[in-house]
């Protein structure tokens, strides 16, 4: 009778696939696989190393070790990705939500009661969802270009039970708003990104023309009468598209840097 494999020996197989191909968190994204695959998190893995796989357990992690090696994100392997609080379905019809992009909720937050949010280009819903669920007194929608992409972010919202509106249609839909927040596509045509995104991720959610900077610029222009907009931008991006928010009105701008100091957020205020 074949012996079975460990906890241990399938995470360190799985490790030694994942290094040569060049993914940055091997052994985290091996541990979240396993984790998956046996319904359990983390802590027990590494409490529990000698544990005997079955071999259904062993052909489920394999399988997504090998998805891993494509470098397809964790993400749209376990087909789920916390954010805030709460935990949304993703898959290759939206973007992964991102730790940076929590920024954008949190300029929100401040918002009186009764505020109208549109949150643009919602994908999986993920901005629009999380502040709803933060602030249930806001009146929240999210719209999107992409029909496909909606489908998810109602999916999202059914089972989340949170009541946020989405509408199928370019930047603010027709919606009056009086605050626009937005993770738009921000990638410049051209430029070389991990495979994770230029392989796996939504083209029309990542690029935005020569300089990456085509939607936010119409955006910015579409929100020219609200009390707030609050636009997640790409590396060196964030002081370009502060001059458009002052060209705009917004008296108020303020840069909001992520955890690795980028200027990643630009919040206009009037």
């Amino acid at each position: 009778m074949r012996r079975r494999n460990t906890v241990r020996e399938a995470l360190d197989s799985a490790v030694i696939a994942l290094q040569a191909a060049g993914v940055d968190t091997p052994r985290l994204d091996a541990e979240v696989l396993l984790a998956d695959v046996l319904g359990a998190d983390r802590a027990a893995l590494i409490a529990h190393p000698a544990r005997e796989l079955e071999p259904g357990e062993t052909r489920r992690f394999q399988d997504a070790a090998r998805r891993r090696v494509q470098r397809e994100p964790v993400a749209y392997i376990t087909g789920r990705r916390g954010f805030r609080g709460i935990e949304l379905t993703v898959d290759p019809r939206v973007l992964v939500p991102r730790p940076e992009t929590e920024h954008v909720v949190e300029a929100a937050l401040t918002l009186p009661a009764g505020a109208r949010v549109v949150d643009v280009g919602t994908g999986s819903g993920a901005i629009a969802l999380a502040l709803k669920a933060e602030r249930p007194d806001l009146e929240v929608a999210g719209t999107d270009a992409d029909a496909a992409a909606l489908d998810v972010a109602r999916a999202n919202a059914g089972r989340l039970g949170l009541d946020v509106t989405f509408v199928h249609g370019d930047l603010l839909a027709g919606l009056a708003a009086d605050a626009v927040l937005a993770n738009p596509p921000y990638v410049a045509d051209g430029e070389r990104l991990m495979p994770e995104v230029a392989r796996w991720e939504p083209a029309g959610a990542v690029f935005a023309g020569a300089d990456g900077l085509g939607v936010i610029r119409r955006l910015v222009s579409a929100a020219a009468g609200v009390r707030l907009l609050a636009v997640e931008v790409g590396a060196g991006q964030a002081t370009a598209v502060a001059a458009l928010a002052r060209a705009a009105g917004f008296a108020d701008v303020e840069l909001v840097p992520d955890l690795a100091g980028i200027e990643r957020v630009v919040v206009g205020r009037r």
